[in-house]
């Protein structure tokens, strides 16, 4: 109980000492989005396969669904779906989140709602062996936010320009963090027997003087992520390098292909 009193202190400073983010415009639709089925894995740092997923996205009415699910070996699971518009910029319209299982130090269940420039939050979490904490309530929700979307933000990313998006982070309320989208250069990487040229993107968390100063201070600097895409007229996305959580492991998550039967 006292390292969560300790963990809610911090947060609320976080927010309270934080609250005025500097928001930047919102991205251009460059490569819009639409029917997609994506097979996934999840790597430890050590290179073994920990869990299975799918990137599944549907064009609804409101607008395009894309929900990211990963089934791990443990029998944790991680559910991540993101609701947008893309009319001529994208805009998070809604956002869900949830996991659990001992692959993750808290179970978290998140699901957040745009209305205008303000996002309606509810959050149930729960760590091991604690009661479940709910909490609710508005948050700020500018037109630059873009929870669950990073990996497709990076194929709109104008080649050789840096952008900074902003997301919401939930500890377990939820905190505007700016995320700059850097590329580093062209790597190689391979697509069956062929090589093809992939650009490197680092995507940094930036906390600012205040936040960054607490999160030395706790040991909870967030790292940076690495994520690869093959640009050109038709970008895909390769793998990316990060945690799935404050203070988790840096996984990679990179797509795998379906093999068909053998032949007959």
């Amino acid at each position: 109980m006292r390292r969560r009193a300790l963990l809610g202190l911090i947060a609320a400073l976080l927010v309270v000492l934080g609250a005025s983010p500097s928001w930047a415009a919102p991205i251009a639709v460059r490569h819009a989005e639409g029917v997609t089925h994506g097979f996934l894995v999840v790597r430890s740092p050590a290179g073994d396969v920990i869990a299975e997923g799918d990137l599944l996205q549907v064009v609804r009415p409101e607008g395009v669904e894309s929900r990211l699910v990963f089934r791990f070996r443990d029998g944790s699971t991680y559910e991540e779906t993101a609701l947008f518009s893309q009319q001529r910029v994208f805009t998070l319209l809604g956002y869900k989140l949830r996991q659990k299982g001992p692959s993750f130090p808290m179970e978290m269940d998140v699901s957040l709602s745009r209305e205008g420039e303000k996002g309606r939050y509810q959050v149930r979490s729960r760590q091991a062996r604690e009661d479940e904490q709910p909490a609710s309530g508005e948050v700020d929700l500018p037109a630059d936010v873009y929870s669950g979307m990073l990996t497709m933000l990076v194929k709109n990313v104008a080649k050789g320009a840096t952008e900074t998006v902003q997301v919401l982070a939930f500890t377990p309320k939820p905190m505007l963090v700016q995320v700059e989208i850097a590329p580093v250069g062209e790597e190689p990487v391979t697509a069956g027997e062929r090589r093809v040229a992939a650009t490197h993107y680092v995507l940094t968390p930036k906390l600012g003087l205040v936040r960054g100063t607490i999160a030395r201070i706790i040991g909870k600097n967030p790292p940076p992520y690495h994520c690869w895409i093959v640009t050109g007229d038709v970008p895909a996305f390769v793998n990316i390098d990060g945690p799935l959580y404050g203070g988790g492991p840096i996984w990679r998550v990179e797509t795998v292909s379906p093999r068909p039967p053998a032949r007959r």
